[in-house]
């Protein structure tokens, strides 16, 4: 063999989310129809739970597996949340995110365009990760985001009175 291995696998990056569901089988039909991601392996066990699985959404991987709570394995839906957000940047934000809510993902922030220069919102998938999907559509300049930080964070309802996402 006279090829280098490369440390990082063709197709990945430094960062690679790895998520836990329920019900990988479902889930991985969920994230083609919301999402259009293509399924490139998949790894059962010999119970039929799925061990792990890739998934590519445009030019990026996501692994994903089945719970295994004896292996202390388990997916928000078990743990009563996660503190990880997916982050999807994508060229048509209004189609994606329509999408999304199509195949079931719940609405968590409207699409809207933001001060940072994204078109921007956020869904929950039915297994308890939420996804941000954005869209670059402007440069602001440094004084245009002061401004829009100042008028976004003076909306903002005290720390006490916010409901969570």
């Amino acid at each position: 063999m006279t090829d280098k291995i490369q440390p990082i696998p063709p197709g990945f990056h430094a960062l690679t989310p790895h998520i836990t569901v329920r019900d990988a089988a479902q889930a991985i039909e969920f994230y083609k129809k919301a999402f259009g991601a293509e399924l490139l392996q998949l790894v059962k066990t010999p119970d039929g739970r799925v061990m792990h699985a890739s998934l590519k959404i445009n030019d990026s991987v996501f692994m994903l597996n089945d719970e295994f709570p004896e292996w202390g394995t388990l997916s928000p839906l078990s743990t009563g949340g996660s503190g990880v957000i997916i982050h999807f940047y994508t060229e048509n934000v209004d189609t994606d995110f329509a999408r999304a809510v199509s195949a079931g993902a719940e609405i968590k922030m409207p699409l809207m365009d933001q001060f940072w220069g994204a078109r921007y919102g956020l869904v929950a998938d039915p297994y308890g990760h939420r996804w941000s999907l954005a869209q670059h559509i402007k440069d602001p300049s440094p004084e245009e985001m002061q401004r829009g930080q100042d008028e976004a964070t003076a909306k903002m309802p005290p720390a006490s009175d916010r409901k969570t996402a």
